[in-house]
């Protein structure tokens, strides 16, 4: 997975400042470490393995045949910390065959383009672009011009451009509005199959979540083959508070009573689920709304300025929509209600894990606050906080129960 960054510092005084590093205060007291100490790692390598069920080769959404990822950053000057990432269901051409999809809204304060369609048709037909609040136009623009421009699309007059967002206005000047649809292509054309970049990257540089650096976190599920085998995958734009929960471990409580006190809590998550299950709408619907279990698990308020959503599509061919299928009655694969349940308990894990990734992952990152006229400072997750022994039964990455 290619990641195309935009940098444009100011001068040297800046250039310093933009990636200058700050010092981690440690959990509960503990003594200041720096990057070295503080390392970006992916939860397992800490032995924070959520479930039971084993995760795909990489540990990724692209673990499911098919889906793409790309991102865009930009960082400019002492302010500017934004960025677009886009997932994309295949590597054809979606709008032609489009897939089968469903939505569920936990708490609906946010911009999210796209969901009437989605509910009414239970379809998906261009890229899932996420971005920041103010750039969600700036990415429905770069939807339509990219699906406008694909081969085949040339009668094409009406796109339904699915682009989410979190706000990042703490670390970027989300007024200024950096992002333009033309960056935001390099997010959809840069995307391919393969490891996935996470922490402060893409739609996560200026995220925070629990009061720490938030950023992109991904992670799979694959099922027994006595349960078909399929495989599911999440991707997170991590952006909101709580009382911060890893493992069933109270980590830093502390965050959420100042926010509490303050009337703050707000924030928002987008949670991006793919399957090569055999699904309809309705029960992608269904694994929808469970990613928002593997949300509570992490501690989350769902407050009421948080928009927290989830998306869920099918890559399997056989419930693809193409054009031919659209054409005429058609007959169409489905797995029944009763072998979904493990679906549900993958989405779960996956949803919990990826969260733990955007946190681990990301970086110290400091800005200019042009709103407040304050220098911001959003610090990476302590990792001694959680560092443990990795536990004995483990299930290994790629591999059946």
């Amino acid at each position: 997975m290619r990641t195309i960054r935009i940098y444009r510092p100011g001068n040297a005084a800046i250039t310093t400042f933009c990636f200058f590093l700050a010092s981690i205060q440690m959990v509960a007291g503990a003594e200041t470490t720096n990057a070295a100490d503080n390392p970006k790692v992916r939860a397992r390598e800490l032995g924070i393995a959520p479930g039971i069920l084993p995760t795909g080769p990489l540990n990724a959404i692209t673990d499911v045949a098919g889906v793409r990822v790309g991102h865009v950053t930009v960082i400019e000057g002492n302010s500017v910390r934004t960025g677009a990432t886009a997932i994309l269901p295949h590597g054809g051409n979606l709008y032609q065959d489009k897939v089968p999809a469903g939505l569920h809204v936990a708490n609906g304060f946010g911009k999210l383009a796209g969901v009437s369609q989605i509910d009414e048709l239970g379809e998906i037909e261009t890229p899932i672009v996420l971005t920041n609040t103010l750039a969600v136009s700036r990415g429905i623009d770069a939807v339509i011009d990219w699906t406008l421009a694909q081969d085949g699309n040339d009668e094409v007059r009406s796109v339904n451009a699915v682009v989410g967002e979190t706000n990042d206005s703490t670390l970027n000047d989300i007024r200024g509005r950096a992002l333009t649809p033309e960056k935001i292509i390099h997010a959809i054309q840069s995307a391919t199959s393969g490891p996935v970049e996470e922490g402060a990257v893409g739609a996560g540089t200026g995220t925070v979540a629990f009061g720490w650096k938030g950023g992109i976190g991904t992670s799979s599920r694959r099922l027994p083959g006595s349960e078909g085998g399929y495989t599911v995958g999440v991707l997170v734009q991590s952006n909101f508070g709580g009382n911060l929960t890893i493992a069933g471990r109270s980590i830093d409580s502390e965050s959420l009573r100042r926010e509490l006190a303050a009337h703050e809590g707000v924030g928002s998550i987008m949670m991006i689920v793919a399957t090569d299950a055999p699904l309809s709408d309705r029960n992608l619907e269904r694994l929808a709304r469970r990613a928002p279990v593997g949300l509570a698990r992490t501690g989350a308020s769902f407050s009421n300025g948080s928009g927290d959503y989830a998306i869920a599509f099918s890559t399997a061919m056989s419930v693809r929509r193409t054009a031919a299928r659209r054409a005429r009655v058609s007959a169409y694969e489905e797995l029944s209600n009763d072998a979904v349940s493990p679906l549900f308990q993958a989405v779960a894990e996956a949803t919990e894990e990826a969260i733990y990734n955007s946190l681990l992952m990301a970086e110290t990152t400091s800005s200019y606050n042009r709103i407040t006229g304050n220098e911001v400072t959003i610090e990476k997750f302590p990792i001694e906080a959680i560092k443990r022994k990795p536990a004995p039964n483990m299930p290994k990455s790629g591999t059946d129960l």
